[in-house]
């Protein structure tokens, strides 16, 4: 036990059992964080922010939502919408969270991949970041299910399908997740506990551990430049502070992040204020009802990308059905990047505008195919844009599904490989 002696206030009180004096160096104080780098650095602060946001709306939601399929749709569209004060602020402010988050996961995602913050020694950043996309993902989907509105119904209906795929287990599994044969009411209150209890305690304790991967590593800079930690902070200890490239986390760099945090809070809200309707479709505002299938079924913009990849592989090949070979573009576009940082095989820590011209090109061409492939996500399906499982001559919108695929893992490996040759290192 440690030395108790008596206190010298409240503060001396709490540090003599707590160490918060420790705590606040190791988090705070003498947390030393790169003072090469720019704006794109803040979007792990905005996250944070964006996720209290939707924990608190959250919270005032969650007194007047009933978990029930008769009674739902009502409690958001009537009572939360029309009768409590400032319900509709609450949920315009949730929703709008919800798609702004995943906006930023995105903005943060690719800032990771342009200057290499998922190589040499980061890779445990990088993974514990991309399972709380995944988790977050999980957390959109079952929040896009509780206002029991008719895309969440066959949204709901279409995704637990997907498990029906899986060999053996497939069938049993669909009945597991539903609680039922169809979906119904134990769907809802199901994905209700997923959204509201099991996902943020997930979320919060993935968010725990991606701070933590930080320590070791550090943060990366926008040069992608290795330097000894421990020699700049005394650099930065010893008053010579222009000399040293780095700075404390508190309260220097969190001032510049706030200020980051400050203007993405005014486009949040006018976004809440003016132009919420993006968050919200058109066709949630009608009831559920399982006699009456929309003309075209879509998830929200943020899965779009993968959905159109699970529908673009929806037709016969080889004898395989085509919902399992759409299950299995799903489930591997939705992990390959997990495995990135053993698909670039270059030992080069720098942004893309200083690798090879290979790295470049993959880069922005990765970056558009996502983008081509979340447009394509929402053009209905039918026409030249979409596959059928007759017509094999519409391959327009074919292209970025297997473009997808090709970057990931045929250009990258490639591309890097010979980065590394180059350099005539060996990794």
């Amino acid at each position: 036990m440690a030395e108790i002696r008596k206190a010298e206030g409240i503060a001396d009180w709490i540090d003599q059992r707590l160490a918060i004096k420790k705590l606040d160096k190791v988090l705070m104080t003498e947390y030393w964080v790169p003072k090469n780098i720019n704006f794109l650095w803040a979007m792990g602060v905005i996250l944070m922010t964006m996720f209290a946001i939707l924990f608190i709306t959250g919270l005032f939601l969650l007194m007047y939502y009933k978990p029930d399929t008769k009674l739902a749709f009502d409690s958001v569209n009537y009572t939360i919408m029309q009768e409590v004060h400032y319900g509709w602020l609450w949920r315009q402010m949730h929703a709008v969270a919800a798609s702004v988050v995943f906006l930023i996961i995105y903005i943060h995602m690719f800032t990771a991949i342009y200057y290499g913050s998922y190589k040499r020694g980061r890779e445990m950043i990088w993974l514990s970041g991309m399972l709380l996309f995944m988790t977050f993902s999980a957390a959109g989907f079952s929040g896009y299910m509780l206002p029991w509105g008719q895309m969440s119904y066959w949204a709901a209906q279409v995704i637990t399908s997907i498990f029906g795929a899986i060999p053996l287990i497939g069938p049993d599994l669909v009945i597991w997740i539903r609680g039922n044969f169809f979906v119904s009411d134990p769907t809802l209150t199901r994905f209700f506990m997923l959204h509201v209890v099991l996902l943020p305690v997930i979320i919060m304790a993935l968010i725990g551990l991606h701070f933590y991967s930080l320590r070791i590593p550090h943060v990366n800079n926008q040069d992608g430049e290795d330097f000894d930690f421990d020699e700049e902070a005394q650099k930065y200890k010893d008053n010579k502070k222009k000399e040293s490239k780095v700075i404390p986390f508190w309260p220097i760099f969190i001032s510049k992040d706030l200020f980051v945090v400050g203007v993405f809070l005014i486009f949040y809200f006018y976004l809440v204020g003016f132009h919420y309707e993006f968050a919200m479709d058109p066709i949630n505002f009608i009831p559920a009802n399982y006699m009456k299938t929309p003309t075209h079924i879509y998830p929200e913009w943020y899965f779009l990308w993968s959905y159109e990849i699970l529908r673009g592989f929806f037709f016969d090949i080889a004898g395989i059905k085509p919902f399992t070979l759409g299950l299995i573009g799903f489930a591997i576009a939705n992990g390959v990047f997990l495995i990135l940082p053993w698909l670039d095989r270059s030992p080069v820590v720098a942004p893309a505008h200083k690798r090879s011209t290979g790295f470049k090109i993959w880069f922005w061409l990765m970056l558009l195919d996502m983008v081509a492939l979340t447009i394509f996500g929402k053009v209905p399906p039918n026409g030249i844009y979409f596959i059928g499982k007759t017509d094999i001559t519409h391959w327009f919108g074919f292209i970025p599904d297997i473009g997808f695929f090709i970057l990931l893992f045929i250009m990258l490996p490639i591309v890097t490989i010979r980065e590394r040759k180059r350099l005539g290192g060996a990794r």
